[in-house]
């Protein structure tokens, strides 16, 4: 395993990516760290060696689907932003960890939170807390959160879950560990929110798109070029409401589209 990080920093990047497809992403994403972040340490949880702009590779705890539940607990930094693998990084990092001052855990909502998916959870709680993204996570190597990390796990394996998120969510919401629900432009997984920001709304940081597998899963190019992924969003965003029976009112066409076309 690549080993040219000391451990002594205080706070840095880790990736958990096993398997060549997704060690290409994890490699990819960190080249764009890099850019913006060449003094930042990172380091990448995999199942063998890998040659890439990584400090460290260290041995995955526990391989399995969602490998980086183990993984998180075993960063080798106070405090560690987690990147999942389709990730871009677009902008400095600047005081971001700082937020870690003040909170254990940062993280954003999820997207398609008017689904059933996102709020789906063993805990019955409001609509407005919905599932969290689990693919931008920033967190540090508390007592406290370290336990959270530990029951995220057994939650997950005991009750046979496929996604993580679901125990993610019944978790935070018994749990009094204090976390901070992150912009979106930290995670930004809805690419075409670009389109939609007035130019001082948000400085767009981490980009965050399945889009980025569609060439693992058969479902069209690579995207290296920010530029094609972005006309990609666009087309798709367009083609999503097309298969929907929704009038051209801005604001009830979304419960038109979600099955109630006469809300209160």
């Amino acid at each position: 395993m690549t080993n040219r990080y000391d451990g002594a920093g205080s706070r840095g990047v880790i990736y958990v990516a096993t398997g060549a497809d997704y060690v290409d992403l994890a490699v990819r994403s960190a080249h764009s760290l890099r850019v913006v972040e060449p003094h930042l340490p990172i380091v990448l949880f995999s199942d063998g060696p890998v040659d890439g702009p990584f400090d460290q590779v260290l041995p995955v705890p526990r391989a399995h689907a969602r490998a980086k539940l183990e993984a998180m607990a075993a960063t080798p930094f106070q405090r560690t932003l987690f990147l999942d693998a389709d990730t871009r990084v677009l902008a400095p990092l600047d005081d971001l960890f700082d937020v870690l001052d003040r909170f254990d855990l940062a993280l954003a909502h999820d997207v398609r939170r008017a689904s059933a998916l996102i709020q789906e959870g063993t805990v019955k709680t409001p609509y407005a807390f919905g599932q969290m993204n689990s693919g931008v996570m920033l967190y540090r190597r508390s007592p406290e959160m370290l336990a959270f990390l530990d029951e995220w796990a057994r939650r997950y394996h005991a009750d046979g879950h496929v996604r993580d998120q679901v125990p993610l969510k019944d978790l935070l919401w018994e749990s009094d560990l204090r976390f901070y629900v992150l912009p979106e432009e930290f995670n930004l997984r809805r690419v075409t929110m670009l389109d939609a920001w007035e130019p001082l709304d948000a400085r767009p940081t981490i980009l965050h798109s399945h889009r980025l597998m569609d060439h693992m899963r058969g479902k069209g190019e690579r995207y290296d070029d920010m530029g094609a992924l972005v006309a990609a969003e666009r087309a798709m965003l367009a083609w999503e409401w097309s298969q929907v029976q929704a009038g051209d009112d801005p604001i009830l066409r979304f419960a038109q589209a979600q099955g109630d076309p006469t809300p209160d």
